[in-house]
This record gives C-alpha cells, sequence and structure tokens, in this order.
C-alpha cells in the first residue's frame, strides 16, 4: 500500500522488515498497531510493547489513517 508514503512517521525500505512499513528508526510494522488495536489494546499498551515506537508516531499514523479515509470517503 503506497497511502504510507506521505507520512512521515513511517518508512519502507527494501531488506527491511520484508519491505513492510514500519515505524520510523524501527522495525515494528504500522500493521502492528492496527492489529493490536483491533485485538483490543490500548495505545498506552502498545507503546509498553514496542518501546522504540513513540507516541508522536503512533499519533501520526493515527491522523494520517482518519484523513487518508476521510479522503476516500469524500470521493
Amino acid at each position: 500500500m503506497e497511502i504510507w508514503r506521505a507520512c512521515t512517521a513511517v518508512e519502507r525500505r527494501e531488506g527491511k522488515a520484508s519491505g513492510a512499513w514500519v515505524f520510523r528508526g524501527t522495525r515494528v510494522p504500522v500493521r502492528a498497531l492496527f492489529e493490536n488495536l483491533e485485538d483490543g489494546a490500548t495505545v498506552d499498551e502498545f507503546l509498553e510493547w514496542f518501546p522504540g515506537v513513540t507516541r508522536a508516531q503512533v499519533g501520526a499514523v493515527l491522523s494520517y489513517a482518519v484523513d487518508s479515509l476521510a479522503d476516500v470517503v469524500a470521493k
């Protein structure tokens, strides 16, 4: 999914985490955030489980996802 390209909190590099979108400076896939939230975890729990990820990164990813969905719905 190329939609993450404009989100500065994430990155994707060939050979790093199998090319998945990860939180910048980590090997934690963005997908892990959404999977954990879907399973009932809180943001605080996610941050505890993945200490390399910052609250600002999580906030940026969630805001970006909401904005991206709003753009799709508006079309």
